[in-house]
């Protein structure tokens, strides 16, 4: 799951950036308004922190600017304004959730994937389809109610997949959905992992649709 963060302060982003990774998260850091503002409209992230106090541009400017272009994703704001006048206007501006610094990263993580989830319509913390259970937090997969190991990619593959089950998915939006900046995407790595999770899941979760891209099936198709 990527998502941006916004934040100044060099010894917390990059302690957040850290964090959030062992969290399972793909990270992309930047430090001021205009750097946050040219990534959420560039790039398609699942969610974005957003620290108020940036550089060059105001957080909450941000903000209100990403709503009005009609970008829809999450935003967590994290400021260290905690009077209610500021959080009512964050949130009235269109912020999803404010947290006051300092916060704790595991409950940073989890409102994350709160927010993810409310965006694609998913009430429950575990994400399934078919047979397979997949739990975010735990980062876990079982099939069945058995096990099922996934390396860091595959699990990221189909929680992207699950996120968006019944939905054709292109390989470039898989790719902007599972690779930050710094990571070299080979040229088939897509279909590589979705031929692993085919593989251990089976081939009638995850469908080709030629010259469109793949699609995770709710519901396995009858015979």
């Amino acid at each position: 799951m990527r998502i941006l963060l916004a934040e100044d302060d060099p010894l917390l982003g990059d302690g957040l950036r850290a964090g959030l990774r062992q969290q399972g998260f793909q990270v992309d850091w930047v430090r001021d308004g205009h750097a946050a503002e040219r990534e959420l409209r560039a790039q398609a992230y699942a969610a974005a922190v957003l620290d108020l106090g940036l550089p060059l541009k105001d957080g909450m400017d941000v903000l209100a600017s990403v709503r009005r272009a009609g970008l829809g994703l999450p935003v967590l704001v994290l400021t260290a304004r905690d009077a209610v006048p500021d959080r009512v206007l964050g949130l009235n501006t269109g912020a999803d959730d404010y947290v006051v610094k300092p916060i704790d990263l595991q409950e940073l993580a989890a409102r994350l994937r709160a927010l993810v989830r409310r965006a694609h319509g998913q009430a429950q913390e575990c994400l399934s389809a078919q047979d397979v259970v997949l739990d975010p937090a735990a980062h876990t997969v079982t099939q069945a109610g058995r096990p099922v190991v996934l390396a860091q990619r595959e699990f990221a593959m189909l929680q992207t997949l699950l996120l968006n089950a019944g939905r054709v998915l292109s390989r470039e939006q898989l790719e902007q959905h599972l690779y930050s900046w710094g990571h070299e995407v080979e040229s088939n790595a897509v279909e590589v992992h979705i031929h692993h999770l085919r593989r251990k899941l089976g081939a009638g979760l995850i469908q080709t649709v030629r010259g469109v891209g793949y699609v995770l099936l709710r519901d396995k198709v009858a015979a």
